[in-house]
């Protein structure tokens, strides 16, 4: 039975969903361990960071974020892949909240370590381009077909794990909580490329609040929107590929890292370098995020993987304007727990047209996170190399 937003009360509707999340039977219909060798994830040597010149913040931020490739820019890893180029886009800048910046270049650690990693991931996983599927009636931009979105409503779901982990980005996005101190989201809401957005200057991260903590009874009904309490960013990270280049190559790299003033006290979900989706429970990917349309409202979604690439993963999860950044989680399984996982495997970055042998199609889009980019995000996190290995 496939449950839509508008066939059921609000309330109602939240509690069916979360019963079908979390409930033993779904738990039991999990597949079986896949079998694979761990990912080796190499080590990032980052240099001494460079000055740069103070951020003009003049940029705007761009919501509804789309990009078009054909299949000279799809297939543009088979020429990339040399080390040269993606330890330049590995490279990072760093805002700091007085608007001063530094650049910082890496080196990836081990020529033949580098190789032997980089190889399964740096190919395309089509040689021919994606399996197109026949196309989605579309009823508005990043809607297919029926608006399969959940609205998450009630303190037992706003402050439950999974989607505790989703927070507001004051530019207008969502972001997730991948440690005690830093939120991932996509480098577009801070920076356009060329320079950040003007929003980026006092930078702040919002952590909804349900009603009952602002005063409304515990078991009563409330028309109350959340309330959001706002934490300033003190440092944010941006990768070089996402700073160079035209913007359907560096779509690849639209992923940013905030690091708070202070730490908060909510639950994190963990990174993990993004698997096949075959290896994926149900080859599904799930996010939650403050979509436009639903102001003021944690909207959570799932869907099937339709196809993925070297560096980014296609599907049609029904997503507006205000969804970039969020967090994209699967069920990933743990080596080390020996059990089967919700982890980031990659951040909703927007739409992308898709022409491949004259064929259109139009995907939204998330980012995976490659053994590369998790290593470089792992630094980020730990300021360390020796906690960024996946066994």
């Amino acid at each position: 039975m496939t449950l839509h937003h508008n066939s059921l009360p609000a309330h109602l509707c939240s509690s069916l969903l979360l019963l079908q999340l979390l409930s033993p039977l779904s738990l039991s219909l999990l597949p079986l361990p896949p079998q694979h060798h761990p990912v080796h994830v190499p080590s990032l040597v980052p240099h001494a960071p460079l000055p740069l010149s103070r951020s003009r913040f003049s940029a705007h931020t761009q919501l509804d974020f789309t990009t078009h490739c054909n299949s000279s820019c799809f297939h543009r890893a088979e020429r990339e892949a040399g080390k040269e180029q993606l330890t330049e886009k590995l490279a990072f800048e760093t805002l700091y909240a007085d608007g001063s910046r530094t650049l910082t270049a890496v080196d990836v650690e081990g020529e033949e370590e580098f190789e032997a990693t980089a190889a399964p991931f740096v190919q395309p996983s089509w040689k021919r381009g994606p399996r197109l599927k026949p196309r989605h009636k579309r009823v508005r931009r990043q809607i297919y077909g029926a608006d399969g979105r959940f609205n998450i409503r009630g303190d037992h779901f706003l402050l439950d794990y999974p989607f505790s982990t989703a927070v507001r980005i004051s530019t207008g996005c969502t972001g997730v909580l991948v440690s005690q101190q830093h939120v991932l989201t996509a480098a577009h809401c801070v920076h356009d490329g060329k320079d950040y957005v003007k929003g980026a200057r006092k930078l702040r991260v919002g952590f909804l609040t349900p009603p009952s903590i602002n005063g409304t009874k515990a078991g009563q009904t409330s028309a109350k929107k959340p309330l959001v309490r706002w934490v300033r960013v003190k440092r944010t990270r941006v990768p070089k590929g996402w700073i160079q280049g035209p913007q359907e190559v560096s779509m690849d790299f639209d992923y940013a890292l905030l690091e708070l003033r202070w730490p908060h006290r909510r639950p994190f979900m963990r990174l993990s370098v993004a698997p096949s989706s075959e290896d994926l429970a149900g080859k599904r990917i799930h996010f939650s995020g403050f979509d436009s349309d639903r102001p003021g409202e944690l909207v959570y979604r799932f869907c099937p993987v339709e196809d993925e690439s070297n560096d980014l993963i296609y599907q049609h999860c029904d997503a507006r304007p205000g969804a970039s950044g969020s967090g994209v989680y699967g069920r990933v399984w743990d080596n080390t727990l020996e059990r089967w996982e919700r982890k980031v495997i990659g951040i909703f970055s927007g739409h992308q047209w898709l022409e491949i042998d004259g064929e259109n199609r139009d995907y939204n889009v998330a980012v995976r996170f490659t053994p590369l980019k998790f290593a470089q995000i792992c630094y980020w996190v730990h300021g360390n190399r020796l906690d960024c290995s996946q066994d």
